[in-house]
């Protein structure tokens, strides 16, 4: 896979070409895009969500806000993680989900893709 959040990872059936939503669209505002990494700012009012993808990378998310994330998993299954500003995190290549503000605040991480690992 070339890279993160295509909507041919999406399950389910497309409506119009899209992914179907229940919820309202987190705001992905793409800061950087080259050969080495993509930099996207993720800005979530209470209760959007970034719909399902699989991340084709591996990433690193450095929360801009507090907050709290509901996670829904494949499976059916879900978890909620609480977000730090300025705390990071990575996560590897292939993870597979749909991220939502848990929380009644806005939310904002900065997503760090790592599309190649020179050495």
């Amino acid at each position: 896979m070339s890279g993160a959040h295509s909507s041919s990872d999406l399950p389910g059936p497309p409506v119009d070409g899209g992914p179907l939503r229940c919820r309202e669209p987190a705001v992905a505002t793409v800061q950087q895009d080259d050969a080495h990494l993509r930099v996207t700012r993720w800005d979530f009012a209470p209760g959007a969500e970034t719909g399902w993808h699989r991340h084709g990378w591996l990433y690193v998310v450095v929360p801009v806000t507090d907050g709290v994330l509901q996670l829904e998993l494949p499976g059916g299954e879900s978890m909620t993680a609480t977000l730090t500003a300025g705390v990071s995190y990575s996560r590897p290549a292939g993870v597979e989900h749909n991220v939502i503000n848990g929380g009644d605040r806005p939310l904002s991480f900065v997503e760090v893709e790592l599309k190649s690992l020179p050495g």
